[in-house]
């Protein structure tokens, strides 16, 4: 398998252990949609990332792909998107976040048949769980050694 990743350093990080993998590239990201299978959204909310998944970025993908938000709903344009589902642009969409929670009961995108919603419960799995209780341990653990982990500046 292929992993495609779009980064706004447009690299991975220095020592990344996938950062010399030769199954994983980074790539620009109109290159990403037009190319991938599958589509995960892994970023957060910004003032950058709202909406930053609109119908141009959706028409780029291939029309047997998926679209997968497990970030934040609001990265994608849900109006953008309901449009090329409603027209089939790609083969489907499954959505962890939405736009607004839970969607209006109005919404179309209830009754589109390639749109698969969960009710933003990706992170309830045990091992998902387990895995947030051992980054705080390794946090506090290196905190008290006085090292720096997921520093954000």
């Amino acid at each position: 398998m292929k992993i495609l990743i779009s980064s706004r350093a447009g690299r991975l990080p220095p020592g990344h252990k996938y950062e010399n993998h030769p199954s994983v590239k980074v790539v620009p990201t109109d290159d990403l949609f037009r190319q991938s299978d599958f589509v995960s959204i892994n970023c957060p909310l910004n003032a950058q990332t709202r909406h930053s998944v609109g119908e141009r970025e959706i028409r780029l993908m291939k029309p047997t792909a998926f679209l997968i938000n497990t970030a934040r709903g609001a990265i994608i344009d849900e109006a953008a998107l309901i449009r090329c589902m409603k027209d089939n642009v790609i083969a489907g969409a499954g959505l962890d976040t939405q736009e607004v929670e839970p969607p209006p009961a109005a919404s179309e995108i209830w009754s589109l048949d390639n749109v698969f919603l969960t009710p933003h419960i990706g992170w309830r799995r045990l091992e998902t769980r387990q895995r947030l209780v051992d980054m705080t341990a390794d946090n506090i653990e290196a905190y008290i050694k006085g090292e720096s982990v997921n520093v954000v500046n």
